[in-house]
């Protein structure tokens, strides 16, 4: 680790300027963001209720649902609060451990939400492939294994950014034109070389979200053929139903990532600064606040749900 000088700025702490070029705007986006933040949150926790409250839900797909549902709710909360104190407040102040704590747990919550996505893609591809050999597969001893996996991995993969940003030296701005930390744009902070960052931030990447989506995607193949052999029509409508959800949750997960990706790598000079960070402000609360809305929407069992335990409460 180099040495902490008189000019580090890490002890001055780092200010969070929110979406740079929207400045005015801020009061006035504050609003959305405040809006789609409660209703992630309100949707996620009576999708974790329900699935609580109702035994014939403690099954593996709806097992994995709530375990996405709370990893939602803490993405949100780790970003939203902060944009929103610099929306309302212009509170842009954050110390040098709080924002690595931030990074931390952001990069934490994505890398388990992929792995969350991969596990109900595999929980899909059992059911639909192999329905004879699912309650033996997808034992609760096995979900639990998959759950413990998947925490263990996203630290393992994440924790060492940490080390690798308190060991740089930090003696230029402490500027970020952004709503909340994370790992790049700290590092860039840096008055040192942070190759060694960049190399390990893509191969992070490629080795968590890159594989769990090359996987999604050789499970949905499998189930689209299996389903297509199917003998009749109304078997195929029904096994394509059951994946629906599934599909479109995929979809609002790893679509905005690999535009905000693909604009950072070609678009940087013909896209705004301001579009990137408001798209990304848009990533962390939108999917949170829909997969309720989807789950609920194409799934009977958790609409029936819902509407008997409130039918309950009611009484």
């Amino acid at each position: 680790m180099l040495p902490l000088n008189s000019s580090d700025t890490r002890l001055a702490g780092c200010f969070l300027t929110g979406i740079p070029g929207l400045e005015r705007l801020h009061i006035w986006l504050s609003v959305p963001f405040f809006i789609m933040y409660v209703a992630a949150l309100s949707g996620n926790t009576i999708l974790i209720s329900v699935i609580i409250y109702h035994r014939n839900l403690h099954e593996p797909m709806y097992l994995f649902l709530s375990i996405l549902a709370s990893a939602h709710v803490l993405l949100s909360t780790s970003t939203m609060p902060k944009a929103l104190t610099i929306f309302c407040l212009g509170t842009q102040a954050i110390s040098f451990d709080a924002r690595l704590t931030q990074m931390f747990c952001i990069h934490f919550l994505f890398v388990a939400d992929s792995a969350i996505l991969l596990a109900m893609a595999f929980d899909r591809y059992v059911a639909i492939c192999s329905p004879l050999h699912y309650n033996t597969i997808l034992t609760p001893s096995i979900i639990r294994k998959i759950a413990g996996a998947t925490l263990t991995r996203s630290f393992c993969i994440i924790f060492p950014s940490v080390f690798l940003l308190k060991r740089l030296p930090y003696c230029r701005t402490n500027i970020i034109s952004h709503t909340f930390s994370e790992h790049m744009g700290i590092a860039r902070l840096s008055c040192a070389d942070i190759s060694v960052n960049v190399w390990y931030g893509l191969a992070a990447a490629l080795l968590s979200t890159g594989l769990d989506i090359i996987l999604i995607t050789i499970s949905c193949v499998l189930i689209l053929r299996t389903v297509f052999h199917l003998p009749s029509h109304e078997a195929q409508s029904k096994a394509v139903g059951t994946c629906g959800s599934h599909i479109c949750v995929i979809l609002l997960f790893y679509m905005p990532a690999l535009f905000s990706v693909f604009a950072h790598c070609f678009g940087r000079k013909s896209i705004p600064h301001y579009v990137h960070i408001l798209l990304a402000n848009l990533y962390v609360v939108i999917p949170p606040m829909l997969n309720p809305v989807i789950y609920g929407v194409r799934t009977k069992q958790i609409w029936e749900g819902t509407v008997q335990m409130f039918l309950q409460l009611g009484k």
